[in-house]
């Protein structure tokens, strides 16, 4: 079962950058495309106050970071407990 979900668009950069953070450590993460899913990118609005920021990642601890460096995302990855 997927625990990280991941929203994003395939033209962002930092969206680019944490997925691959997320594949290197070994992560298994759902990747939800915003500009494909329009239920996706009102999620995303909705967590960011009203402003279309990726990417979010959501962990099952219920945070969520949004546009992450590579540090806070991988402080994060560490800090939790994934089977």
């Amino acid at each position: 079962m997927t625990q990280i979900t991941m929203y994003g668009a395939d033209w962002c950069g930092d969206c680019r950058r944490s997925k691959k953070v997320l594949d290197a450590s070994g992560i298994d993460y759902t990747y939800i495309d915003v500009e494909t899913d329009a239920k996706a990118a009102e999620t995303v609005i909705a967590i960011n106050g009203g402003k279309q920021s990726i990417p979010v990642i959501l962990f099952p601890d219920g945070t969520h970071l949004t546009e992450p460096s590579d540090h806070s995302l991988l402080e994060k990855l560490q800090g939790l407990k994934l089977p």
